[in-house]
């Protein structure tokens, strides 16, 4: 019976365990490109200080909209006359007041009309329209920064692992080349080129290696990722090759770019903002409501004892009749600031369409030449294990061999850093298109 209970213990134990395993990623430090831009959304420190711009300038469109609700304040002010006022009155003088004497006072105003309020009411939805299209545009940078990071990061890995397929390569030459020169069948050039080529292999290869933790750095600070933690990048070459073609047509739209949306809003707060300048005529009026209670007596035991209330309701209104030509001014500047806005809205779609063309014209001459260097890396592969063949069968010479293999080393860096050329432009296509969405990761890559 007790082994029974022991064996189901343990039949319990290994479920718990094999379902807590379930739950859990198999590996919560690898990421593909989706999964780093994703984390990045959320922890990237561009993203978390535009997300606090918004919230605080949420907040400040509700604390300027709220002047529009009642204002209730209470005053109270007490004291002790210690000489009271003393008039005549005839012949006679009299002196006036109390020496102990006190009021509490409760005012209720309400704006009817003032062109700050008014201008913070109008403008309210093009604030938060200016706020959210900010966030998002730097949403869209953080995007574009952290892809590049990963891209180049990648392209760093993969280049190592060139250097170490001729290393190892290079190494067998250079055993076979030592060999063949102890045994007479050729002279110590061969193996002592064999050496300087390994040696120069190995210093490029350190090179990269050096930089890895400078570039992992850079990946996690441009994220938000730990920088104690492990990373990994989870990738295939077939899978970064499918990346680098487009998958919709060129087509440039400006309206579909977030900036250039933000900076039409911007526009529109100018337009605003001169309307505002020409409210400067029109009075500030408002209402209230006073209530007043008015205490005093000869002792200041009983100054509480009976009060005098005091009320008044009534409309106040503040009506600028000169003010030396201010306001006039005021319009005036504001309508060139406006004018100034326009020439930059049109010069701004100017900018973009030579963005949008510029990352065209970059995007095919770069997916050109990773076409072309792919051709040409099969070329060299194909002539490096041809010489090879010979070079093994005494028909060419040792330098034959060190030069293909050192074009075929050069064909394959060449089309890792064209893969990465072509990545890097195809964002700044899709950003010049305005196809990048930060809410729609896989959409967008």
């Amino acid at each position: 019976m007790r082994q029974r209970r022991f064996l189901l213990c343990v039949f319990w134990l290994l479920s718990a365990s094999a379902l807590k395993a379930q739950e859990q990623p198999e590996d919560s430090t690898q990421f593909t490109v989706e999964e780093m831009v994703k984390f990045a959304l959320i922890n990237s420190p561009l993203v978390k200080i535009s997300e606090l711009d918004a919230e605080i300038g949420d907040r400040q469109i509700k604390s300027s909209l709220s002047a529009w609700l009642p204002q209730v304040s209470a005053n109270t002010q007490w004291s002790n006359n210690l000489k009271l006022q003393t008039q005549p009155i005839g012949d006679q003088l009299i002196t006036f007041g109390q020496p102990y004497s006190g009021n509490l006072n409760f005012t209720v105003d309400q704006t009817i009309f003032n062109r700050d309020v008014f201008l913070a009411s109008k403008g309210s939805s093009l604030a938060r329209n200016q706020l959210s299209q900010t966030m998002e545009t730097q949403k869209i940078e953080a995007v574009i920064t952290v892809a590049r990071a990963f891209y180049d990061l990648l392209l760093s890995l993969e280049q190592i692992k060139v250097f170490d397929e001729n290393i190892v390569r290079q190494e067998k030459q250079y055993k076979d080349a030592r060999a063949r020169f102890e045994a007479g069948l050729v002279d110590k050039t061969d193996f002592q080129r064999a050496s300087i080529s390994l040696a120069n292999i190995q210093s490029q290869r350190n090179r990269l290696v050096s930089s890895l933790d400078a570039k992992y750095s850079y990946l996690k600070q441009v994220s938000g990722y730990p920088l104690d933690q492990e990373l990994t990048l989870h990738y295939e070459y077939g899978e970064m090759a499918k990346r680098a073609e487009l998958d919709v047509a060129p087509d440039f739209i400006m309206e579909n770019r977030v900036d250039y949306q933000l900076a039409k809003t911007q526009y529109s707060l100018s337009e605003l903002e001169t309307s505002y300048s020409k409210w400067a005529y029109i009075p500030a009026i408002k209402g209230f409501y006073n209530y007043n209670f008015l205490f005093f007596n000869q002792n200041f035991s009983g100054l509480l004892d009976e009060s005098f209330p005091t009320s008044a309701l009534g409309l106040s209104a503040s009506i600028p009749i000169f003010q030396g030509g201010k306001r006039s001014d005021e319009v005036r500047l504001a309508r060139l600031k406006q004018e100034k806005s326009l020439v930059s809205l049109n010069n701004y779609e100017k900018q973009l369409n030579t963005e949008y063309e510029t990352a065209l014209a970059d995007y095919n001459a770069n997916y050109f030449a990773w076409q072309t260097l792919q051709d040409n890396l099969d070329l060299a592969e194909e002539v490096y294990n041809t010489i090879k063949l010979q070079y093994d069968e005494g028909v060419k010479a040792y330098v034959d061999l060190v030069v293909a293999e050192s074009e075929l080393r050069t064909a394959q860096i060449n089309n890792y850093n064209a893969l990465y050329s072509v990545l890097s432009s195809k964002l700044d296509l899709q950003r010049a298109m305005g196809l990048i969405n930060p809410s729609s990761i896989e959409s967008s890559f």
